[in-house]
């Protein structure tokens, strides 16, 4: 606070206030930033600024965004987060400021965004729209995309990981399932042109340029999906040099390495883009892939299976991941959590992997869902830079807090509504915040979903870094979609519930364009799943969806467990 420059010009702005305060005495002030070249401009309209009403606009704005979307459970903790912390924190950090406290990036994510956009639809779908057009804008002509990139620079990442393409494609179909609307479809958008990576080069960060190469969006995701399909598929799609997992850098950089959870990820995306294939009157691609999902789910059931739970990965030289012979790394999060989100995984063995991941991972003592166990530590393959992190630290054996959203996900899907809740609370802040030793303990906010939380060396629960991750926009999908089971499919709401038993009612409330939809949801009986009757304005549709309306009008839906 010496008046002083940081290492580089103009680094840093620094403020401090001297506040004298009476006991029960309030205060308030002001921060204005701003610049201009021109001191005596900067007073000029200094002296316009209305304060107060840019403070009411600021939280008029906040309203409006927050409102579209509230949930009232018996989990008090769960409603406090979703109507309002996390999509502030989603949109606050992961849209608009493409930062946090505890990562200062600023770039924009392939994946990153289009996820946050997906689990944000119910708020703002014309985001999600933008976001796959963005995203289109940013892959190359031969298929691959870049990792992340600045806007203003026109500079970016070009790598070998695997699943940002798919990403894509994923996003796309959520939004034609979502709002019904195939056009998007037909939307046409520039690739872009670049030095390719020569072999033995993973990544190269360089200025991008737009090509003078437009397709439609439904072309980009076809080259999506081919250009992870052309790297060969035997049995399992290649890692490359990450497959969300960005972690593992090292397990496939030679192009020979193969992913079990990509299988899992690009099964769920080919069944359901033969529809798109269907509509768009390209037989030739629907049958094509619906051979190779066919495929995919045998090896995976086959050779992907490693007796009690689904393998992760094969690294180039043939060591496997996420097996019980394994050193380390014995079993993985998100390859059983996909096994069921996707569909691929056979019945018992759904059961069988998620139990065991509960048993391996869920440690309800310190309030921690580890994303794999046991962490990387002496064993001697270099599977990439999670290596370089501490075990029990961030993607090396500690909680991944994006991966413990989808274990509860799938405890949903598979009709377990006490657990899924179970473990969606044991990643709330606020469980980690009840009293001042949690407090002591976790170190961060309580409003804030955590990227991560350690889970050994005498730091269990401590969390890592928070607001920037992409995990708050999933939780926010989690309870909306799979525990609720609240959706949107093709105009229509549809209801899924998946509830703990003792939830006997809760309700949802939603504002589409005019209308203002009143969802509540009664289960007398102590049920986890399923539906008996569902009342639209006072008359049983058989059917048990209503269709959307933007009329302006008050809408009451009663759903009978």
């Amino acid at each position: 606070m010496d008046n002083k420059n940081g290492l580089r010009k103009n680094s840093c702005i620094a403020i401090a206030l001297d506040l004298e305060l009476e006991s029960y005495q309030e205060k308030e002030f002001y921060i204005v930033l701003g610049e201009d070249s021109s001191k005596e401009r900067i007073i000029s309209e200094l002296e316009k600024i209305n304060l107060n009403k840019i403070e009411k606009e600021v939280k008029e704005f906040w309203d409006n965004k927050l409102d579209i979307l509230n949930i009232k459970t018996p989990e008090r903790s769960l409603d406090i987060l979703v109507n309002n912390w996390l999509p502030y924190q989603s949109i606050s950090s992961r849209l608009y400021g493409k930062t946090g406290y505890y990562q200062s990036g600023g770039a924009i994510g392939f994946r990153d965004q289009l996820q946050d956009t997906i689990c944000l639809k119910y708020i703002d779908i014309d985001n999600l729209k933008n976001q796959i057009i963005i995203s289109c804008g940013h892959q190359f002509i031969e298929g691959d995309v870049l990792h992340w990139w600045h806007e203003e620079s026109k500079k970016g990442i070009r790598t070998r990981i695997t699943d940002d393409l798919l990403w894509l494609v994923y996003a796309v179909l959520e939004y034609i399932e979502f709002t019904d609307d195939y056009t998007i479809l037909d939307e046409e958008v520039e690739y872009l042109a670049g030095e390719i990576l020569e072999e033995g080069e993973n990544e190269k960060y360089f200025t991008f340029h737009k090509s003078n190469i437009k397709e439609t969006i439904f072309r980009h995701c076809i080259k999506s999906i081919e250009k992870v399909l052309t790297r060969g598929l035997n049995p399992f799609p290649k890692i490359g040099t990450g497959d969300w997992n960005d972690g593992f850098s090292k397990l496939g950089e030679k192009g020979i390495g193969e992913s079990i959870w990509l299988g899992f990820f690009l099964y769920d995306i080919l069944n359901r883009f033969i529809r798109i294939c269907e509509y768009k009157n390209r037989k030739d691609l629907a049958k094509k892939y619906e051979e190779i999902k066919e495929d995919l789910k045998k090896n995976l059931n086959s050779d992907g299976w490693d007796g009690r739970w689904f393998k992760r990965a094969i690294s180039d030289s043939g060591e496997v991941i996420g097996s019980l012979n394994s050193k380390e790394c014995r079993i993985d999060s998100i390859s059983q959590s996909w096994s069921v989100i996707s569909g691929a995984g056979d019945n018992d063995k759904k059961f069988i992997c998620m139990e065991n991941a509960e048993n391996y991972l869920v440690d309800r003592e310190n309030k921690i869902i580890k994303l794999f166990d046991p962490p990387f530590e002496k064993w001697d393959l270099n599977v990439g830079y999670i290596k370089s992190y501490l075990p029990g630290i961030r993607e090396n054996g500690g909680q991944y807090t994006h991966a413990a959203v989808w274990l509860a996900i799938a405890e949903a899907l598979l009709g377990f509504g006490d657990k899924a809740v179970e473990f969606l609370k044991i990643i709330n802040p606020i469980s980690h915040t009840l009293t001042k030793e949690d407090c002591k303990n976790f170190k961060l906010e309580p409003y804030i979903l955590p990227a991560d939380v350690y889970s050994t060396g005498g730091l269990e629960g401590r969390g890592g870094w928070n607001w920037y991750t992409g995990a708050s926009g999933w939780y926010i999908k989690a309870i909306i979609e799979y525990i609720i089971g609240f959706k949107i499919q093709n105009n229509y709401i549809t209801m899924n519930p998946s509830v703990p038993k003792s939830w006997k009612e809760f309700s949802i409330n939603y504002k589409y364009k005019t209308s203002n939809y009143l969802i509540k949801i009664k289960n007398p009986k102590g049920r986890n799943v399923g539906i008996e009757k569902f009342i639209f304005d006072g008359i049983e549709i058989p059917e048990k969806k209503a269709k959307l309306q933007n009329d302006g009008k008050f809408h009451n839906i009663e759903i009978y467990m």
